[in-house]
């Protein structure tokens, strides 16, 4: 089945054309400030066969000479203004992906926790933008233009891609409509991916565990009764309370679903946390650590309305970003408050310990990292030494220092690292 027919509801009739109204003229001269604007104004550069004609685009760009710009699958049309009284229809046309293409790139968006975050965050990840080649390639973008300029391409379709590069700038979702799929469709594949892992492992869990049963007629036999048996161990996780849709006239009778959802589900993970422990999680808490708390709390990653939602408002109750939450959630879900800490408040470890990791990453043939504080690490990998004598992974892009919570905790570095790396 292809992305298109994943969608968990009826597609909307706008999700695969919009119309973005004329930008306003430009002062500066950088059209684009993100590295995937930059690519696609590199791949019209790299094209053209005509600086001069590169250089007058650029000036109607700069001056507001492109009206309003159509973005549909495979294809950005706009009338541009030139030297004559009516404008010129002008179309940049490029490649839609595949099927396959699509399911290689949302396999690889659902895998990682900081990808997704990322996107609903507006950012495209480096790593992500290569699993499908979505970024435009030096003659990947055909240009087309009502005006009797023969270049390649004229100064019309250089404008409307410069004019482009300003859209992807402020909302990378522009780039993949162009590429097939609209923002809707995107994330409904992606939460209907997470639904799907979700139930799963609930399946798996429900089968490994089965509730131990007694018939009816021996359960009333007159009998002398046994001692009572043992009580069940504490489950691993918490229940899942079930969803509280909102149906007609919730508003009205002053129901928040959302709210009775969270309350649900906070009540059952404090009571799994009072059964398991014998403590109450919220004690002790700031105002910051009880919101990660309750965004580790919630199932999922943002992806679904309700869950978009309370990271919004939990990240902006407390003056951070959403992408500052999903990261504290990650560090917490790896070892709680222990591991939070380890992530915010790096700290110089005495001797010890520490001084022994290198040789020991050296002998097990890791011998690139890098000392800084508590921080071991290479380009894309890193271990971080908790003053809980643990050692805690972290993954990022490479060269990108975008550093997020992998792997399970170890007191040993190795065991750490073979964790993150899934050896």
């Amino acid at each position: 089945m292809t992305p298109r027919n994943r969608s968990t509801g009826p597609a909307r009739h706008d999700d695969r054309r919009r119309t973005f109204p004329a930008l306003q003229p430009l002062a500066g001269e950088d059209f684009a400030a993100s590295w995937w604007g930059n690519a696609w104004v590199d791949a019209l550069e790299d094209t053209a066969l005509d600086r001069a004609r590169l250089v007058r685009g650029r000036a109607y760009a700069s001056r507001g000479h492109v009206n309003a710009i159509t973005v549909t699958p495979g294809r950005v049309m706009a009338y541009v203004h030139g030297s004559r009284p009516r404008p010129y229809r002008t179309e940049i046309r490029l490649r839609t992906l595949t099927d396959d293409d699509w399911d290689d790139f949302l396999a690889a968006a659902a895998s990682r926790p900081d990808h997704i975050a990322a996107l609903l965050d507006k950012d495209v990840p480096h790593a992500l933008a290569e699993v499908a080649d979505l970024l435009p390639t030096p003659g990947d973008l055909i240009p087309d233009c009502s005006c009797p300029d023969d270049g390649y391409p004229c100064k019309h379709a250089a404008a409307l891609c410069y004019q482009t590069a300003r859209l992807l700038d402020e909302d990378p979702f522009v780039l993949f409509l162009m590429r097939g799929l609209g923002e809707r469709e995107i994330l409904a594949a992606l939460a209907h991916r997470n639904a799907t892992r979700s139930a799963a492992e609930r399946s798996t869990a429900a089968t490994a565990a089965p509730v131990p049963t007694v018939p009816a007629r021996e359960a009333v036999a007159a009998r002398t009764l046994p001692v009572l048996p043992p009580p069940f161990p504490v489950p691993l996780h918490p229940g899942r309370p079930p969803a509280y849709p909102e149906g007609p006239g919730a508003a009205g009778r002053g129901l928040d679903s959302l709210a009775l959802d969270l309350l649900a589900t906070e009540a059952a993970a404090r009571a799994h946390t009072i059964l398991a422990t014998g403590t109450d999680p919220i004690a002790g808490l700031t105002i910051w650590q009880d919101a990660i708390r309750l965004a580790a709390a919630h199932p999922g990653s943002g992806l679904t309305a309700s869950t978009r939602a309370l990271y919004r408002d939990l990240a902006a109750a407390t003056g951070r970003t959403p992408t500052d939450l999903a990261r504290a959630v990650a560090a917490w879900r790896q070892g709680g408050r222990a591991a939070l800490d380890v992530l915010e408040k790096p700290w110089d470890p005495p001797a010890g310990p520490f001084d022994r990791a290198r040789p020991a990453l050296a002998a097990a043939d890791f011998p690139h990292f890098r000392p800084w504080r508590n921080h071991l690490s290479t380009s894309s990998l890193q271990l971080r030494f908790g003053r809980d004598g643990l050692w805690y992974g972290y993954e990022s892009d490479t060269d990108r220092e975008d550093w997020w919570p992998r792997g399970t905790p170890d007191a040993d570095p190795v065991g750490a690292l073979t964790a993150l790396l899934g050896r």
